[in-house]
């Protein structure tokens, strides 16, 4: 008998987060650069990982209730 395990993806790149979001790459990295959307490099790459998408789209879902209360 053989078991197969699924392994889950832990980090996604800058293009997957792109997608993700609706954004263009080029805007994505920007996020990236200004820290804005955290990651970490990896070699030459990129990675960042879900919490810190989902941390970012948080903070500009916070942003827009404090821009409406104002």
């Amino acid at each position: 008998m053989t078991t197969t395990t699924a392994i889950t993806r832990k980090w996604h790149t800058t293009a997957e987060v792109a997608a993700m979001l609706g954004f263009g790459l080029s805007k994505t990295k920007m996020l990236v650069a200004t820290g804005e959307i955290r990651s970490v490099k990896i070699g030459r790459n990129r990675r960042i990982l879900p919490a810190w998408v989902d941390e970012y789209v948080q903070h500009c879902a916070a942003n827009a209730s404090a821009e409406r209360a104002a």
